[in-house]
């Protein structure tokens, strides 16, 4: 589609938008209201500008009729106002796109990290250990606050699994690539021969979202409660703290036992079934859109990856662009914002290049 054409759509979408804003049905139905509005309200800045645009148009063709029949000064007048809209058209086509760029509706939010060893057996949970401490000083860098809501430590001190909240106002913007296995190549502490071995841990990304966002039924629920496991003394051994929770619609389950009370281990579990059934959805209306989705943890085996730690080579490579940087030891160290960067940017010309497609331009 034509950008013209796309601006008209949009301008078209906007005055259909003025007209349901007065429709006495749209008033009355508060959510349907809430949608018209916020739509309507990020139409506006990027109607404006096409507004600006279609006036500017109109003048260099106004101009560029006159000049058939001028001469003299009011000649180079014409064709002075000619390059001038020229000019701002070009820039005006600028912001447009930019503005045009669909805005992520997690934006804002925290995000919930989990962080599982994969293939590799111990080397495996070790590297786990090494990503929820790459993300740990990532966060601290920028200032966000980490909360871990369950972990759980392998023989060797590594995770199996470990799950956390990171809270901040640009923690998802920054966070959201790191979902998918990513893969470590290096001597393991336990390798006696000095070999180099092939590892893997997945990342699973979610934005934290309340009980607005995702309505659970407490019918579809199956809670048990049992004595807690590990780390945590005599305690965790004589109280039924430990919290399972079992989606039974969807067979998602979670289970919380960091946490002395089962209220408080119950509430954290709600948390990440909430964010795993938000994924969900999300996951199946984008798979209705594209076949070509993929699930950011896949199996978990070798040869998946978005990226991959190379300790001989000091190499870090992320497989989704093609980008790699020799500064192992910086990234695992949280350092991770030129890795971060790269991907924003080819995000963002993905976008930039999808502006005509038609699709949600706000």
């Amino acid at each position: 589609m034509a950008m013209i054409d796309r601006f008209a759509q949009i301008a078209d979408e906007y005055e259909t938008l003025e007209h349901q804003l007065a429709d006495p049905e749209v008033l009355a139905d508060s959510e349907q209201l809430r949608t018209v509005s916020k739509r309507y309200n990020d139409l506006g800045p990027i109607v404006v500008k096409i507004r600006r645009f279609n006036t500017r148009r109109g003048d260099g063709e106004a101009a560029r009729q006159m000049l058939e029949g001028a001469s003299g000064e009011e000649r180079q007048m014409l064709v002075d106002e000619i390059d001038a809209v020229a000019s701002e058209l070009a820039a005006l086509e600028s912001e447009l796109r930019e503005l045009m760029i669909p805005k992520d509706p997690h934006d804002g939010r925290d995000v919930i990290v989990e962080i599982r060893g994969a293939e590799g057996g111990e080397e495996a949970n070790l590297f786990a250990r090494d990503l929820y401490e790459m993300y740990s000083a990532y966060a601290s860098s920028n200032r966000w606050k980490t909360e871990t809501l369950s972990a759980a430590v392998s023989d060797m001190g590594g995770y199996n699994d470990i799950t956390f909240v990171v809270s901040g106002e640009t923690a998802w913007r920054n966070l959201k690539y790191e979902g998918g296995p990513h893969r470590v190549q290096r001597v393991p502490v336990t390798e006696s021969q000095g070999r180099v071995h092939t590892s893997s841990a997945t990342v699973t990304v979610l934005p934290d979202v309340d009980d607005v966002a995702v309505a659970v039924d407490d019918r579809d629920l199956e809670v048990d409660v049992y004595r807690s496991s590990g780390a945590g003394g005599q305690h965790v051994n004589t109280t039924d703290s430990a919290v399972r929770i079992t989606h039974v619609p969807t067979g998602v389950v979670v289970t919380m036992q960091d946490e002395r009370s089962q209220l408080q281990n119950r509430n954290r579990a709600m948390q990440v079934l909430r964010a795993r059934l938000f994924e969900r959805a999300e996951a199946e209306r984008a798979a209705e859109l594209s076949t070509e989705r993929r699930s950011q943890v896949g199996g978990g085996g070798r040869s998946e990856k978005i990226r991959t730690y190379n300790f001989k080579e000091n190499r870090v490579t992320d497989h989704r662009i093609g980008f790699t940087v020799y500064r192992l030891a910086d990234i695992l160290g949280g350092h991770l914002g030129i890795i971060v960067d790269a991907l924003a940017t080819e995000e963002r010309a993905r976008l930039l290049a999808e502006g005509l497609t038609g699709d949600d331009p706000a």
